[in-house]
């Protein structure tokens, strides 16, 4: 009977280690899964913000071409135009050694003929005031290509800020381009809704939030026109050239949630009518607060407002 007591509290004992080193193992990979988990989301959280900062890049370089672009046809305009002046000043040189061949021809008639217009002096008065008023008129051309050549390169430095440094993707950045005085910002949560609402100079209306691909669809009312812009990504910038301001109107996306995305809209200081008949800066008023009566708005935001808590 002591034997077999003793059997069975081996047995027992076994089956304890090797429940207890089943335990374990168990427990190791169910430590490892989630690490591999962890470390799947962080890759392609890296993947998704790789590829939004590339597609804004894609923009960017895309619109420097095509600046430059227009820029060396206004290089080749130039060119050619300076070639045509030389061809002219050779011309005229030409035309001096006829006049100065003519005179001495002359000198060898009589008294009566040398007094007479020569048809060589006619032809030479005629030459003279065809190249006075071609170079008259290449000369307002070519004034008028370097201005045209310094405001397409401010254009393109413009362009090149715009792009690359004036894009906020969290409210404290947002604050920091509010302090710089040059633009005013609304920041927004706007909803998902077929109703449409007012945002600093804007009327937007959310139709689409995809949370998966971080991308939505928006509805915008700009001079009394309906426009559509589906797919914007995050943090994607969208241009709004309006009537009545000389620089663009800017919407940015900072957060995409279920039926829901949080950003900014920015927008000029002032008006360019303002700018151009108020005597004092005192009388200025910025541009996000002429807000028209709209029954379709929902909301007015003047000002910047801290986000949503999640």
């Amino acid at each position: 009977m002591r034997e077999h007591d003793e059997m069975n509290g081996h047995e027992h004992t076994l089956e304890t280690t090797e429940t207890g080193r089943n335990r374990g193992l168990v427990i190791a990979l169910l430590v490892l899964l989630g690490v591999a988990g962890v470390a799947l989301g962080y890759g392609y959280h890296q993947q998704t913000l790789v590829g939004h900062l590339t597609a804004q890049q894609s923009v960017s370089d895309a619109t420097i071409s095509q600046m430059q672009g227009q820029l060396s046809s206004v290089t080749s305009k130039l060119n050619d135009m300076t070639a045509a002046q030389q061809a002219q000043a050779q011309a005229q040189a030409q035309a001096n050694a006829e006049k100065q061949a003519d005179k001495k021809t002359s000198a060898s008639t009589t008294h009566t003929r040398a007094h007479r217009p020569t048809a060589a002096d006619k032809r030479y008065k005629q030459l003279q005031a065809q190249l006075a008023e071609q170079q008259k008129e290449l000369k307002d051309t070519q004034d008028l290509v370097a201005k045209n050549r310094t405001d397409l390169e401010g254009n393109i430095s413009s362009t090149r800020d715009e792009l690359n440094g004036s894009i906020a993707r969290t409210h404290e950045e947002l604050v920091v381009l509010q302090k710089r005085g040059e633009r005013n910002y609304t920041e927004f949560d706007l909803m998902k809704a077929k109703q449409f609402q007012r945002i600093g100079p804007l009327t937007l209306s959310l139709r689409k939030a995809d949370t998966k691909h971080k991308n939505y669809d928006v509805e915008m009312i700009v001079d009394d026109n309906r426009l559509t812009k589906k797919k914007v990504n995050l943090y994607e910038p969208i241009w709004i050239h309006t009537e009545n301001e000389s620089q663009p109107v800017q919407i940015v996306v900072m957060r995409i949630e279920k039926n829901l995305v949080h950003g900014y809209v920015s927008a000029p200081k002032y008006r360019p009518s303002e700018l151009a008949t108020s005597g004092t800066a005192s009388s200025l008023t910025p541009v996000s607060a002429h807000v028209p009566a709209n029954g379709n708005d929902t909301q007015t935001q003047p000002t910047i407002n801290p986000p949503r808590q999640q």
